[in-house]
């Protein structure tokens, strides 16, 4: 048993770490089981979430989108119209958000003195 005040909260911490994994782990073995055509967007949303999290790496991660990738095929990412909305049709800049620029002033010379 932890007998200073950090090692008990560290053990807190611990237990808390370890049943938040143990949970998204078990969600995602569920959702590999039962993993089609129509959910494999939100399987790879898990997956990603479980290598953000530290639940496995990141290289494991990929190797798993990419089986499911093969067995079925390229997930279609789909754009609502909010989306494409907002790229098209941009907001009128006020002018109250930038100063105006000073017209450029021109370039001082250098005199040079010579001898005569």
């Amino acid at each position: 048993m932890p007998i200073t005040k950090s090692a008990k909260k560290s053990l807190r911490v611990s237990i808390k770490k370890e049943k938040a994994n143990e949970t998204r782990e078990i969600q995602l073995e569920k959702a590999l089981k039962k993993v089609n055509k129509d959910n494999v967007n939100d399987v790879i949303s898990l997956i990603d979430k479980a290598a953000k999290t530290g639940l496995f790496h990141a290289n494991k991660a990929a190797r798993m989108k990419s089986a499911l990738a093969h067995k079925f095929g390229t997930p279609k990412v789909e754009k609502s119209k909010e989306v494409k909305e907002t790229k098209t049709a941009k907001p009128a800049k006020a002018e109250t958000e930038k100063p105006a620029k000073k017209a450029a002033e021109p370039a001082k010379t250098k005199v040079i003195k010579t001898k005569k």
